[in-house]
């Protein structure tokens, strides 16, 4: 195992991909380099919220120097580990489909690339380590909120099993930086935070972009528009390093290699949106800039897991036009791909890489599918499965009802046929109901996001000049969905509560009907069948997770950091390191406080002595983990 002082670097990006020559650290446009070479801005007085130490094995660092006394001050960048070489990357994007020419790491900076004793190549860079050439107007910090939740998304979204990029480490400081969270005029002091990110590569679609000539809408253009040298020399570093297998079997063809390796993307990137789906994730900010080139997870920002069941939902505030709900996901990546073969046109036309697109579809349903049956614990494959997973999602729309626990529910029915099934039916039913949303829960969801008078306008623009509302960030769909959450507000306003649950009830059990009819068809010339139910129930709690980083759990592991307590930050970890667990031991990540009102709130509910109570999966608020989030959930806001 290796030590702090003698991590195995090997930058292999910057000795391969052009450098900024300007070695002044100043905002600025960097026209012919990948790269410019910065230095992190120290913090005062740092100190650990929490590390992985999954992550951090990564890089064959033992748990004995994660322990140091000077950890944070090497992972916070007031000490450079030896090796390092830090730089930021240049690169542009289209954010909400428009073009904004350079953008960069503004607040994030390479340190380097470690060779693991495995001979692994783990490239890592800071987040929130201070100002870059591509910082813009602001200030290359990030805050103690912004950086837990990253911190925290980025191990689940891996334990999941959806590629990721890691978080190894998470340090906060006594520095400040003044932030307007909501931005409605009311700044705040918040801690200046830095994060450890890991990943193969951090290049991105973007990166891509910087060589993209003047955009016609919005007369942006890439730094190094013309530069085919840089192109070349970028794409064949990134195909030789992180597609090994397509440069070695086509790199004398190069045509035939860049569009092997588009292919490539565009599958991986697929493959990587149905994971997001058949969890219930959304990224929130699905610009070209934080695509992966490698098809991971990339830059965790105003994500969020959905509760309550709604494809149009929406996880960032800002996030106006609608742009990136959870529905549009995949054809928002879908885009995002054909904006990355535009990208590299001047090595392989866009001819060329454009029918390579009609590959995303197939791909993603293949994936999609594979990953609902075995949530739905469907070993055989029928053409009508996607009409069942249809009419699940559409009953958990219709009910309100919440996506994670009503897909974990369902390994709870065995094979119909069996002694209890009818019993099992009822209880499977029951749970259902509980998870379903209140009368006002519904009515608040139907309220239109739109100001009455913004609508009004919209309808107005709608009739005189369509063109203009793109413009705006708005499409035609998004106004006929506002239209269609008014008029179903208006349906729902004498509805009871008593006729919602009766209307569940018959909703629910229809479904259920129809998942029996598709179980029984499992059965159909099997032999063991308690064998194989068990075999089915192991694959439906492997996909089907019981906890996830829902927002308020995310808010209340953040609101004690903020307060100086770092253990519920570091149980929500452990237990995001264990989703599909029905518990996980959270014993020795308690403080002595939140230990004592646990054992005091749960006291009577087991004889056994106190050092073999397992810890019940509640939050030091007292919530369990796994429960539909509070009433007070509804109104965090993200963005």
């Amino acid at each position: 195992m290796a030590k702090l002082e003698r991590l195995n670097f090997d930058n292999l990006a910057l000795r391969s991909l052009p450098l900024d020559k300007e070695s002044s650290n100043y905002v600025r446009q960097v026209s012919g380099a990948c790269f410019s070479r910065v230095k992190p801005t120290p913090v005062e007085n740092p100190v650990t919220v929490v590390y992985s130490a999954q992550a951090m094995d990564l890089l064959s660092l033992p748990k004995t120097e994660l322990e140091r006394p000077d950890f944070a001050e090497y992972f916070c960048g007031n000490k450079l580990l030896p090796g390092t070489e830090p730089a930021a990357h240049c690169y542009c994007g289209h954010q909400f489909g428009n073009f904004a020419g350079q953008l960069g790491d503004g607040a994030t900076m390479y340190l380097g690339e470690v060779v693991n004793a495995e001979g692994e190549r783990w490239e890592i860079q800071f987040k929130g380590a201070g100002l870059t050439p591509y910082s813009r107007t602001a200030d290359g910090r990030k805050v103690l909120r912004s950086s837990v939740r990253e911190f925290l998304c980025s191990e689940a979204i891996h334990h999941l099993g959806i590629p990721s990029t890691r978080a190894g480490t998470c340090v906060t400081s006594s520095s400040t930086v003044v932030r307007d969270i909501f931005y409605d005029g009311n700044p705040i002091h918040e801690k200046c935070s830095v994060i450890l990110r890991i990943a193969p590569t951090f290049l991105r679609f973007g990166s891509f972009e910087i060589f993209k000539p003047m955009d016609p809408d919005t007369g942006r253009k890439g730094p190094s528009v013309g530069r085919k040298d840089i192109l070349i020399q970028l794409l064949d570093y990134t195909v030789k390093n992180f597609y090994p297998q397509i440069w070695a079997s086509n790199h004398e063809d190069k045509q035939k290699m860049y569009l092997e390796f588009y292919k490539e993307v565009v599958r991986r990137t697929a493959r990587l949106v149905a994971g997001w789906q058949c969890v219930g994730w959304c990224h929130g900010v699905l610009n070209t800039d934080n695509m992966s080139i490698v098809g991971v997870t990339i830059d965790y920002g105003p994500y969020g897991f959905m509760d309550r069941y709604d494809p149009d939902f929406v996880c960032n505030a800002s996030d106006d036009g609608g742009r990136y709900t959870y529905q549009k996901q995949p054809e928002i990546c879908k885009w995002n791909c054909m904006k990355l073969g535009e990208a590299i046109q001047e090595a392989i036309p866009v001819a060329v890489t454009q029918p390579a697109l009609d590959i995303y579809d197939e791909e993603f349903e293949q994936y999609y599918m594979d990953g609902m049956r075995k949530k739905f614990g469907l070993l055989k494959v029928l053409p009508d499965d996607r009409k069942l997973v249809e009419s699940f999602l559409d009953t958990m729309h219709q009910t309100g009802a919440d996506f994670t626990n009503c897909f974990r529910c369902l390994s709870r029915l065995s094979f119909p046929g069996s002694s209890d099934y009818t019993t099992q039916v009822e209880a499977v039913k029951d749970y259902l109901l509980s998870q379903c949303c209140s009368v006002e829960e519904l009515k608040a969801a139907c309220k239109p996001r739109m100001h009455p008078m913004q609508l009004q306008m919209m309808m107005m623009i709608v009739q005189s000049n369509p063109g203009l509302l793109a413009q705006l960030g708005r499409a035609p769909m998004q106004l006929a969905t506002e239209l269609e959450r008014m008029e179903r507000g208006k349906e729902l306003e004498s509805l009871t509560a008593e006729q919602k649950r009766k209307e569940d009830a018959e909703k629910w059990m229809e479904w259920l009907k129809s998942y029996e009819d598709r179980l029984k068809v499992e059965v159909d010339g099997a032999g063991d069948i308690e064998m194989l139910n068990n075999e089915r129930v192991v694959i439906m709690n492997g996909n089907n997770p019981k906890f996830i980083l829902r927002n308020y759990i995310a808010q209340n592991a953040i609101s004690a950091a903020e307060k100086g307590d770092y253990t519920e930050v570091r149980r929500v970890l452990k237990l995001l390191e264990n989703p599909f667990s029905e518990e996980v031991d959270l014993g020795d990540t308690l403080s002595d406080s939140v230990r004592g009102a646990v054992m005091d709130d749960d006291a009577g509910t087991s004889s056994a002595p106190r050092a073999e109570v397992q810890v019940p999966m509640k939050s030091y608020t007292g919530v369990t983990y796994d429960s539909r989030p509070p009433e007070w959930a509804s109104e965090l806001k993200v963005t």
